[in-house]
């Protein structure tokens, strides 16, 4: 199995390292992810008739095959699948220093690259792992993630491995998976969740701040207390210290209303259209 695992921090983050290491048990790794921080990307890809996409070979302890890419995430799983590194079988994304729940996963670039996998029936997990303290006032990004216990995320995510590919759910599935900032006799269980609605330390403030020009303002943001939830949910499972394993779907069409006021706009502008053309 050839397996490429990407994320959203860069090429140099110690989390991305540690999981592709721990990937070597289940096959051939290949690496590409970005050349610099793309966390919030989504499973954007840039204005390719812009951007001029670089890819740099680059040099990772323990990985034959590692690259670099001037874009965000889903654009180094979407080159991978068109061929542009090999075949691959498998796309892991992350670790992650910081959970990816509730409603944080339609904006992060470590769930967008699994996703985006998905578009030819690539199997793939977004594993990100809770930051204790994230948000809190006076707190450093720094060092918050001194503490990381990658060891952790990265042997859970080899764990679902051995069963990922031989469970049958009837789709290629893409799996998120938030793991507590815990040894693994420190944590307490497991479940699959529903996404949860809300993330584990909302924003509670936002308002604009002058600056010595006029026109220009800088966003300030201050965030709320920890938002503690039922463990069903993926935002509670992780912050109760319980691994969280969520099986995303696809984007799918829902059944419009049976009587439609949408449609019979739309059906009144080209009749009226057609009308004023005959």
């Amino acid at each position: 199995m050839r397996i490429l695992v990407t994320n959203d921090d860069g090429i140099e983050s110690e989390g991305l390292h540690v999981l592709a290491r721990s990937m070597r048990e289940h096959g051939e790794v290949v690496i590409a992810a970005p050349d610099s921080e793309y966390s919030g990307a989504g499973a954007a890809i840039g204005p390719l008739h812009l951007s001029a996409p670089e890819v740099q070979s680059v040099d990772i302890e323990g990985i034959e095959s590692a690259w670099s890419i001037s874009g965000p995430p889903a654009l180094c799983v979407m080159f991978a699948r068109l061929g542009l590194f090999g075949d691959i079988d498998l796309v892991v994304s992350g670790i992650n220093p910081g959970a990816n729940v509730g409603r944080s996963i339609y904006h992060s670039g470590t769930v967008g690259a699994a996703l985006t996998a998905r578009h030819t029936n690539i199997p793939s997990i977004a594993v990100s792992q809770h930051l204790t303290g994230f948000g809190a006032e006076g707190q450093v990004w720094e060092d918050l993630i001194v503490g990381q216990k990658w060891h952790v995320a990265a042997q859970v995510t080899s764990t679902i491995i051995e069963g990922l590919l031989q469970d049958d759910i009837g789709d290629s599935p893409v799996i998120n998976v938030n793991v507590p900032n815990l040894e693994l006799d420190q944590i307490q269980g497991w479940r699959f969740t529903d996404i949860g609605t809300e993330p584990p330390r909302a924003v509670e403030r936002i308002e604009l701040e002058p600056t010595p020009d006029e026109r220009t303002f800088q966003v300030s943001m201050s965030w709320g207390e920890e938002n503690y939830q039922s463990s069903d949910v993926d935002t509670g499972a992780v912050m109760n210290d319980q691994i969280s394993v969520s099986y995303l779907s696809r984007i799918v069409a829902i059944p419009p209303p049976p009587i439609s006021i949408l449609g019979q706009a739309l059906g009144s502008l080209l009749e009226t259209h057609q009308g004023e053309v005959g």
